[in-house]
């Protein structure tokens, strides 16, 4: 009998995941994410340095990626 318990507290478990994924599925989500991040590093100060590392080496700019480097 121990078996069966056992399975049935697996199938309620498995249930009740399923019907957590159904609820998700159900709940409409945002269709672009790149709007729920816009802005969100606009405070940040190594930002602005993130962003001319970036510029930099697209750039192929050696001395900047030497200065960003010895910061």
């Amino acid at each position: 009998m121990a078996t069966n318990t056992s399975l049935e507290e697996r199938l309620a478990a498995v249930e009740a995941a399923i019907a957590e994924l159904q609820k998700q599925v159900a709940t409409p989500q945002p269709n672009n994410w790149l709007q729920q991040i816009t802005g969100s590093f606009k405070d940040e100060p190594a930002f602005e340095g993130v962003l001319a590392y970036g510029r930099a080496i697209r750039q192929g700019d050696e001395s900047l990626l030497e200065a960003q480097d010895e910061s």
